[in-house]
C-alpha cells in the first residue's frame, strides 16, 4: 500500500517548532511528512528534508546569493525553487498534499508555491491573514483551504489546536488523493461555462443540455476569480471545452471595474486548442462598488444591482474596444470557436431602466444600437472563425439551444470518452 506524502512548507529559522509539530501530527494521522524549508537566509536549525539551499539551487541561485537580495527578491527565488521542487515530486507521484504555515510574508511565499500546483491536490495554509480581506489575493483562482491561526503562529494551546486540525484535515485529503490515483475512473468530458445572475437562464439551459448529452459542467462566476479559475483549468488541460456565455469580466478589464479577471481572460482555452463558444454575455455593463464609482463616470447611466454593486451601462466606444479585444484574443486561438451574438440583449438588465448616480431615472437599458458597436468592431477585426447573429435575447431558450448545438458541432470529431461508460463508474 502506497503511503500518502504531505509536504510541510515553512521558514524553519522562525517556525521550526510549529513545523515539527505539524510533521508529528501528520505521522500520527498515518501519512509521511516532507519538511521543506523556505527560509530566506542561511541558518543552523536542523530537521528539514529539503533545506533552503536546495530550494534556492532549484531556482538556479544559492542560499548565500539571495542574502544579497532584498526580502521581495529573495522570496521570488524561493517561490520559483519551491514550485519546481514540488511539481517535480508530483510528476514522480511522490506528493499527495501540501500544508503551509506562516505569517504575512510566509503566507505570501507558500501560497505562491501552492497556486502553481494543480487543482484538487490538497492544499492547506495556516495563517493569521486567513481572517483578513487579503485572503482573496493569496488564494486567487486556486483551491487553497485557509485555516485562521487566530493568534500569530506560535506554540500555545489555541494555535496548537488549529495546527492539529489543519494537519489532520490535509492528512485525510491526502489519503483520499492517493487512493483516487490508484482507482482512476474514465470521466465524462468537463465543460466550462461562465455565468452571472443576469445570464442565469441561458447558463442553466446550456448546463442541462450538455449534461443530458453525457457531459459534466463546471460553472464559473464572472466576478474575477471565476474567470481566472476558468483560464487556469483550461490551460492545465482540465477542461474539454468552454461555452463562454458570460464574458463580462472583459468589460471590467476595459473600464476599470471591480470584477476584472485580469489580462489573461479569453486566452488559455484558445491556446490549449479547446473548442469554444463565445457570447458577449453581460458586456453591457461594468461593475463598481456602491459609493466608489470613479468621478470620471459621474455623468453615466447606472443600475444599482444590490446594496454592494452598482452597474454602469457600457457605451458604444467601450463596446467597440471590447469587440477589438475579443477579436484579438480569438485570432490567437489554436482551437475552433464560434461567436454567437444575441441582438436583443446581452443581459437580463434589458428589462430595466437606467438611472443617474443620484437615483434619477434616465432611460431604458435596452440599447440594440449601442450593443451593435461590439458586433461591428468584432467583424472588422476578427480574421477567422464564425460570427452568428441571432434575433434573440441571451436568456431566450432558443439562444441557449443554439449555444448547445454549436458546441456539439465543434466537438463532433473530438476524441472524448464515451459518456455512456460513466454510468459504470461512481465518483
Amino acid at each position: 500500500m502506497v503511503k500518502a506524502v504531505v509536504a510541510v512548507l515553512a521558514t524553519l529559522d522562525t517556525k521550526n517548532d510549529e513545523a515539527q509539530f505539524v510533521c508529528n501530527t501528520l505521522s500520527e494521522a498515518g501519512v509521511t511528512s516532507w519538511l521543506v524549508d523556505l527560509s530566506l537566509r542561511p541558518h543552523a536549525t536542523p530537521g528539514a528534508d529539503i533545506d533552503g539551499g536546495s530550494i534556492a539551487t532549484a531556482a538556479q541561485s544559492s542560499w548565500n546569493e539571495i542574502t544579497t537580495l532584498d526580502r521581495a527578491g529573495a522570496a521570488e527565488v524561493m517561490v520559483l525553487g519551491g514550485q519546481r521542487m514540488l511539481l517535480d515530486a508530483l510528476k514522480r507521484e511522490e506528493l499527495s498534499g501540501v500544508i503551509g504555515l506562516g505569517g504575512a510574508n510566509g503566507t505570501s511565499i507558500v501560497c505562491a508555491i501552492m497556486r502553481a500546483l494543480p487543482p484538487l491536490l490538497p492544499k492547506v495554509m495556516v495563517s493569521p491573514v486567513a481572517a483578513t480581506a487579503a485572503v482573496q489575493w493569496y488564494v486567487a483562482e486556486s483551491d487553497i483551504a485557509m485555516f485562521s491561526s487566530i493568534g500569530d503562529i506560535s506554540m500555545n494551546r489555541i494555535t496548537r489546536a488549529v495546527l492539529r486540525n489543519a494537519a489532520e484535515a490535509v492528512a485525510a485529503m491526502a489519503r483520499r488523493w492517493t487512493d483516487s490515483k490508484k482507482t482512476a475512473d474514465q470521466l465524462a468530458p468537463l465543460v466550462g461555462v461562465s455565468t452571472f445572475g443576469v445570464t442565469e437562464k441561458c447558463v442553466s439551459r446550456v448546463t442541462e443540455g450538455l449534461a443530458a448529452r453525457g457531459m459534466e459542467v463546471i460553472q464559473f462566476h464572472a466576478s474575477g476569480p471565476g474567470g481566472k479559475a476558468l483560464e487556469s483549468l483550461a490551460g492545465r488541460g482540465e477542461l474539454a471545452g468552454v461555452v463562454d456565455v458570460t464574458t463580462h469580466e472583459l468589460a471590467d478589464l476595459v473600464v476599470g471595474g471591480v470584477y476584472s479577471a485580469g489580462d489573461g481572460r479569453l486566452r488559455s482555452a484558445g491556446q490549449a486548442s479547446l473548442p469554444q463558444i463565445i457570447v458577449p454575455g453581460a458586456l453591457d455593463f461594468a461593475n463598481f462598488w456602491v459609493g466608489s464609482v470613479p468621478e470620471k463616470f459621474s455623468n453615466r447611466e447606472f443600475l444599482q444591482f444590490n446594496t454592494q454593486n452598482i452597474l454602469m451601462r457600457t457605451n458604444a466606444d467601450e463596446l467597440s474596444i471590447l469587440g477589438r479585444l475579443v477579436a484579438g484574443r480569438l485570432n490567437d486561438a489554436a482551437g475552433p470557436f464560434v461567436v454567437l451574438i444575441p441582438t436583443q440583449g446581452f443581459s437580463e438588465n434589458t428589462k430595466k431602466m437606467t438611472h443617474s448616480l443620484d437615483g434619477r431615472e434616465i432611460g431604458t437599458w435596452a440599447r440594440p444600437d449601442v450593443d451593435r458597436a461590439f458586433t461591428d468592431s468584432l467583424r472588422e477585426h476578427l480574421k477567422n472563425g464564425r460570427i452568428e447573429e441571432l434575433d434573440l435575447h441571451i436568456n431566450d431558450a432558443g439562444f441557449a439551444d443554439t449555444c448547445i448545438a454549436a458546441f456539439l458541432e465543434l466537438i463532433k470529431d473530438a476524441d472524448w470518452p464515451d459518456p455512456s461508460e460513466n454510468a459504470k463508474h461512481g465518483e
